[in-house]
């Protein structure tokens, strides 16, 4: 196994590796370790089905099945399908997720997310270029250059994560097929109060979690000094040197760390221009700083 670091300090790229067969001990430990480091791994040149994702995505953690769960591999209904087509009757077979905005998946659930890993079946191309890419942002780096005096304000409040929040503003988009949550999806996802800091499961060190897809208000602030501090943060991570953007490659396992990244899938190809995607996502239900050392 070999791994690449970006020079954006943001991700690697990890080759050597058949993610089809069952990780070794030693390559699991490395990989984890990896994703705590670097937040993104690009494992490229894949072949997996949806019950090869599954498989490798439960090593670690258990797998989410979505409360919407709109799209997903027939069997299998932890993994879904992103895309942007349609089959011959009209009817999308995928979600299209682009287009977003900047979110931390799971956020507005009490048991939060370790990982989401991609695999990329159709990558949509113009003028001989990749189209959708993938944009993260780095929140342990985003934490470290907090001023102390805003460190100081905000250590130990919560903030407020709703899920309908982020739902509603995709039913706005052009073209989208959700409807409104029904009560039975609402009472599955009430709203939830997150730590704004956090310390990370692999690393050990502090993150910034706290993101404007979900992020709602903080907790025991009055609403206008919340709405600035909110405001003050998602500027704060907004910074390009924390970005790394990701351009897809048919065979792409993309693996990212959902606790100390943020992320937004670029909107810029045309429903001509054909994604397909299989996903998964690992909630975090292990010992991690155990399975690391």
């Amino acid at each position: 196994m070999r791994i690449t670091p970006n020079n954006a300090g943001l991700g690697a790229r990890i080759e050597g590796i058949d993610i089809a067969e069952p990780l070794s001990p030693a390559d699991y430990r490395t990989v984890l370790r990896a994703l705590g480091q670097y937040g993104v791994l690009c494992f490229p040149g894949q072949d997996l089905d949806a019950p090869q994702l599954a498989a490798f995505g439960s090593r670690f953690g258990t797998l989410e099945v979505n409360v919407a769960n709109l799209f997903h591999a027939p069997g299998h209904p932890e993994v879904m399908i992103l895309s942007n087509q349609r089959d011959a009757a009209g009817q999308p077979i995928g979600l299209n997720d682009a287009g977003q905005g900047w979110h931390t998946d799971m956020s507005y659930s009490t048991e939060i997310a370790l990982a989401n890993a991609l695999h990329a079946k159709q990558v949509p191309q113009r003028d001989g270029r990749p189209l959708g890419d993938t944009q993260f942002r780095n929140m342990h780096a985003a934490y470290d250059d907090l001023p102390a005096e805003v460190v100081e304000r905000l250590e130990g409040r919560v903030a407020v994560h709703d899920f309908e929040k982020f739902w509603d503003v995709m039913r706005q988009r052009p073209g989208s097929i959700r409807g409104p949550l029904t009560e039975a999806q609402k009472a599955k996802k009430p709203p939830v109060r997150q730590p704004i800091f956090r310390t990370h499961p692999i690393t050990g060190r502090r993150v910034l979690y706290c993101n404007p897809g979900y992020a709602m208000w903080i907790e025991g602030l009055e609403r206008t000094e919340s709405d600035a501090l909110l405001e003050y943060l998602f500027r704060h991570q907004a910074q390009e040197k924390y970005l790394y953007s990701h351009a897809w490659t048919p065979g792409d396992l993309l693996v990212w760390d959902n606790i100390g990244t943020c992320h937004n899938a670029v909107a810029d190809y045309r429903p001509e221009e054909p994604r397909l995607i299989l996903r998964v996502q690992v909630m975090a239900t292990l010992d991690y700083a155990a399975l690391a050392a």
